[in-house]
């Protein structure tokens, strides 16, 4: 099969958008998952909001399988990348095949401890007495399709890895447009509600893991998928790499489980569910933001890790400056989608006028500093393609730590409300701070 991008010589600027491109198209894509299901959830006749509330609740749990498959994915591919380029095609193989079995166990494991507990989880993630019942229809249908959900997300990153970019687009286009189809059939034509939209997409995740399967299964590509290359030594490394996206994504995870469980408590039972609500749909305008944000950065992992382990330097920061122009040309326009399509964008979620007016104000609060959260996430991901994961995963955990002392603080002081500005604050401060460390530790590699 003819490569689509010669990581290591083609010229740097095409060779970065053509990876960065359908990589933030593909997870721009995935993002309609999200929220095509909120979308129809929302507009259920006469439960919508309460339904969307049950299936916010149920955010931290899908989280918590991508991270899963990030930890695996973004774990192996940086490292199948450098051995590429360091012409280690054998142990490329053994990389692949060591991160197919782990995705298989970690499905297992995610079902044998999340389905006995799904109440109990539900419950401490914000749930109330009205809103846990389509917490429970979701949480336990989506559950249900753990071993698709791994497979699609986590294998994907080893087809963009060896420079396919367009097919890993391709994967994700196919999930995407068959949950679109799928919904409302689910949803209204069965009847069967927020159930409906878990298992619409499950359904299209299998469709996606079916195609990366054969697509990485074919013998005319670089790194042919094996079912008996798996190391125990590799499996250590894929983990020890694969650590930092896996603790960003689930202390993302976390960060919406505190959110929602601060704006019950200072919501009270008059607001807490009408803010849980709102906080879905800023969160779903946020993926927006964040999901083709990190299809640039981390999509673009495989030219910094085969230029490293190749030690091409010159490559290496010529395209991490390309790299941080995309992410912070992305932010910037994002802002202003904020700002001119905001209400717009809620209106496909909620026909409430109350909950509308104030899910569009706290939209705007969390999107007050995104722009600088474009270097934050070049940085940060471009040292985990390297394999520097002692410097990227400090530079995570400290924005973490400001969000999450805002998210505390604010409230506490000047309402429930008060609480979206902890994603403004973490959007701003961090980014300086990695972009100082990025360039005295450039300067020594």
């Amino acid at each position: 099969m003819k490569m689509e991008n010669d990581l290591g010589h083609d010229p740097v600027r095409s060779l970065v958008l053509r990876i960065a491109i359908p990589s933030m198209l593909a997870q721009f894509v995935s993002v309609l998952y999200s929220i095509v299901d909120r979308m129809y959830i929302g507009n259920i006749p006469q439960v919508g909001d309460l339904a969307l509330a049950g299936a916010g609740i149920c955010g931290p749990i899908v989280t918590m399988i991508g991270s899963v498959a990030s930890l695996v994915g973004m774990g192996g591919s940086p490292l199948m990348s450098i051995s590429m380029g360091q012409k280690e095609m054998q142990k490329a193989k053994e990389i692949l095949s060591t991160g197919f079995v782990m995705l298989l166990a970690g499905a297992v494991l995610l079902l044998a401890f999340l389905m006995p507990v799904r109440r109990q989880m539900l419950l401490f993630f914000g749930a109330s007495e009205v809103t846990l019942p389509y917490a429970m229809d979701y949480y336990t249908m989506y559950l249900a399709g753990t071993f698709f959900a791994l497979l699609s997300l986590g294998l994907n990153q080893f087809i963009i890895a060896q420079g396919f970019a367009r097919v890993g687009m391709c994967s994700v286009l196919l999930g995407a447009v068959s949950n679109i189809i799928l919904d409302p059939v689910f949803i209204f034509l069965f009847g069967m509600g927020v159930g409906g939209a878990a298992a619409a997409t499950v359904l299209s995740q299998l469709a996606s893991a079916l195609f990366v399967l054969r697509f990485l299964r074919q013998k005319d590509i670089p790194v042919r998928l094996s079912f008996r290359g798996f190391r125990w030594k590799l499996m250590k490394k894929i983990l020890a790499i694969g650590m930092t996206p896996f603790l960003i994504i689930a202390l993302d995870n976390v960060m919406i489980i505190v959110m929602n469980m601060v704006l019950q408590h200072y919501g009270g039972a008059g607001q807490g569910d009408m803010l849980i609500t709102c906080a879905t749909i800023a969160q779903s305008f946020m993926l927006i933001v964040t999901m083709p944000l990190g299809g640039i950065s981390a999509g673009t992992q495989s030219i910094l890790g085969y230029n490293y382990g190749a030690g091409n330097m010159d490559r290496v920061k010529s395209a991490q400056k390309y790299i941080i122009l995309l992410c912070v040309l992305y932010t910037s326009l994002m802002f202003l989608m904020a700002r001119l399509l905001g209400e717009s964008f809620v209106s496909l979620f909620t026909r409430d006028a109350g909950v509308a007016e104030n899910a569009f104000r706290a939209i705007r609060i969390c999107t007050l500093s995104i722009v600088p959260l474009g270097v934050q996430y070049a940085i940060v991901d471009g040292f985990t393609g390297m394999g520097k994961v002692q410097i990227s995963l400090p530079l995570s955990f400290f924005r973490k730590g400001v969000y999450f002392a805002v998210l505390f603080l604010a409230p506490a002081l000047w309402g429930a409300g008060a609480a979206f500005y902890a994603e403004t604050v973490s959007d701003l401060i961090p980014p300086v701070v990695s972009a100082v460390v990025y360039f005295v530790v450039m300067k020594k590699m």
